[in-house]
Parts: C-alpha cells; sequence; structure tokens
C-alpha cells in the first residue's frame, strides 16, 4: 500500500507544474519553476523545462506557495477590498437620501474649489460653460457623482473606476442627458491601465475621496502627474490621519452614526497634508491650497474651515519645466575640467603642476 501511495505521489509530483520561493532576510532570492514531466517509451522521464531567476530583495517577502499567482512587478494601485466594499454599494450611487449623500452634499464645495482654481488659469471662458476645452480626468468616479458637474460646465471629462458596476451605474445616469453623452466618457479600468496611452494628455485630474482607498499612494500619485500636462491641476479631497478622524470618520461615522457602511475607510491609509505634499512635490507637483472642510451630520451639508485635521481638499500645479538629473560621470567630468582649467590659468600652480 505505502508503495503504491509513493508511486502515486511521485506520478503527481512529476506530473504536475510546480514553483517554489526561498527569501532571504537581506539580499538574494530565488525562484525554481519545474514544469509536467514526460516519461518516454522505455519508462524513463525527463524534464520538458526548468526555469530559475535570482532578484535581488531589500527586505523579507512572503512566501508563495504552488498554486498561487508568480510575482508580479506591475505598480498596482487597486486594493480588492475596497472593489469589493464598493461593489457592493454600486447602485446607490444616486440615492441621494443614502449611504453616499454626504458625496452628493461635497460637491457644493467641490466642484466651485475645482471651477475656481482652474479659471485661474485660463484667460478668456464662455458663460455658462466656463470649463470649455478642458479636459479633465476624474479617477475613481464611482457613479459620476462628480464627473456630471464637472461636464455641465463644459469640460470634457473621462471618468475611469476599477469597478464595472459602477461604471455602468454612471453610463446608465448620463445618458437621460444627451449633452453630457457627448462630453463624458466613462472607462472601466485602473489608472494604471492608462498612463502609457494617456501621458500629459490633461488639464486637471480629479481624485476626490480616492487616495484613502489605494494600495500603493505613491505610485498612484506619480501616474496622476504623468497623466498632467505640464502646467495642470491636481485635485484631491481626503481625510487627515489624526486620532479626531479616527474619533468620528471611523467609530461614529460608521460603528455610531451608521453614516457611511462599516469598513469603508481604513485609518492607516488616511493621509495627512504634510504627507501628501511629501509626496506630490518630488513628483513636481507644487500644492498651492490646502483647505479644510466640515461635514455636519445633523443638517447634511458641508462647510470650508481654517481645521483640517478631518477632511480637507488640496490643490497642486504641476511644473511647467520638468528638471532632468545629470548624470553623475558628466558633474565629474565637468568640475574635472574646469579645475585643469584654473590650474593652467594660474602659473604657479602650473608650475606646481609639471612638478
Amino acid at each position: 500500500l505505502w508503495k503504491k501511495l509513493g508511486r502515486i505521489g511521485f506520478y503527481f509530483f512529476f506530473k504536475h507544474s510546480f514553483s517554489f520561493s526561498v527569501y532571504s532576510k537581506n539580499q538574494l532570492s530565488w525562484t525554481v519553476e519545474i514544469k509536467p514531466g514526460v516519461f518516454n517509451e522505455y519508462r524513463t522521464m525527463w524534464f520538458k523545462s526548468y526555469r530559475m531567476t535570482f532578484s535581488c530583495l531589500n527586505r523579507m517577502k512572503s512566501y508563495r506557495y504552488p498554486w498561487t499567482r508568480p510575482y508580479s512587478t506591475s505598480q498596482n494601485t487597486v486594493d480588492n477590498s475596497e472593489v469589493k466594499t464598493f461593489l457592493a454599494l454600486a447602485h446607490k450611487w444616486w440615492d441621494e437620501q443614502g449611504v453616499y449623500a454626504p458625496l452628493h452634499s461635497m460637491n457644493d464645495l467641490r466642484v466651485p474649489f475645482i471651477r475656481d482654481n482652474l479659471l485661474k488659469t485660463l484667460p478668456n471662458h464662455q458663460p455658462g460653460k466656463p470649463l470649455s476645452g478642458m479636459k479633465i480626468l476624474d479617477v475613481g468616479c464611482g457613479g459620476g457623482l462628480l464627473t456630471e458637474p464637472l461636464g455641465r460646465l463644459g469640460a470634457s471629462v473621462t471618468g475611469i473606476d476599477p469597478v464595472d458596476e459602477n461604471i455602468k451605474t454612471a453610463q446608465c445616469h448620463k445618458s437621460f442627458d444627451p449633452v453630457l453623452d457627448q462630453r463624458i466618457d466613462y472607462r472601466a479600468c485602473a489608472l494604471e491601465e492608462i498612463v502609457e496611452d494617456t501621458a500629459e494628455t490633461f488639464d486637471a485630474v480629479v481624485a476626490s475621496e480616492v487616495i484613502e482607498h489605494v494600495l500603493d499612494l505613491e505610485t498612484f500619485l506619480q501616474y496622476c502627474c504623468q497623466v498632467l500636462k505640464p502646467g495642470g491641476s491636481l485635485f484631491i479631497t481626503t481625510i487627515n490621519k489624526t486620532q479626531l478622524s479616527y474619533a468620528l470618520g471611523i467609530v461614529f461615522s460608521e460603528q455610531i452614526a451608521g453614516i457611511v457602511p462599516k469598513g469603508t475607510h481604513t485609518w492607516e491609509k488616511f493621509v495627512s497634508p504634510e504627507k501628501l505634499e511629501s509626496i506630490l512635490e518630488p513628483n513636481g507637483l507644487s500644492v498651492q491650497t490646502v483647505a479644510g472642510m466640515l461635514y455636519n451630520p445633523f443638517s447634511g451639508y458641508w462647510h470650508w474651515s481654517e481645521n483640517t485635521s478631518l477632511n480637507y481638499a488640496a490643490h497642486a500645479v504641476k511644473s511647467r519645466v520638468q528638471e532632468h538629473p545629470v548624470p553623475a560621470e558628466f558633474v565629474l567630468k565637468g568640475e574635472t575640467e574646469q579645475l585643469r582649467a584654473n590650474a593652467y590659468a594660474s602659473p604657479g600652480m602650473h608650475e606646481e603642476l609639471k612638478k
């Protein structure tokens, strides 16, 4: 019996491909992948192929088992657990008295905030359509709550969201307005999927109530910068990472008052204005404005505040001149040539060099 089981296990071992990884804490890691074995007519086994790759890592990574997806180097910003949360609420976007009521009310602040800051960059604008001619990307557009008002202001808006059902809801709602149907384009995708095709395409990028849900904040903001034209604007609304935001934004809003569904937010993902600015500036984005926002759950309205300890809005502008770092070898070469020129310009130094 044990011999038979051993043969079965041996057959399964070589009949099915497998891979495993071993990681050291400091430097080296390796991955071995063996494809199914083949038995010839003499019942001797040989491997179809094998592959071994090595890569250097700076920190410990999680172990990968044979049935998991191979490690991918692509920069993914979408958190699948967040996708599941919003998928369950996809049909409720346009219920102004439902779970998204605070976002409907937030339009009273965020739409003028975007409009007024963009008008500062426009020498002329059409009455009734002040944002005419501008191309705006609404990242994480959901059901189109912010996309549609921007379209009504005359802008050509592209709304993207990784949740298919959100995009279906948004497309259905805009179809009732023929004007919006022409100005708005919705796509079910993540930001990283369109970066290469839309580099330096948009006059403005909007990420409203989004960055506290992404998987990789720094990469997400880099992508936002890449799709912006030089001189373009990035608009963000989000939640500050403070003790007050935990007490009111999660404990009260989710667990006590039920203003938003439980599990909608994760405090660890909240971002302070200082942290946000520290990520934006190295990417060529200069923060122009940071303004606090407060929500009154009893009246259902938002208002501006000097206090940014809860919600806040930020406006940053991409530099028109992108600086490119000079390779070190050119710097050293230039310094050497300059020193040599100075030496030969001084007779005393020239004599010393001859010696």
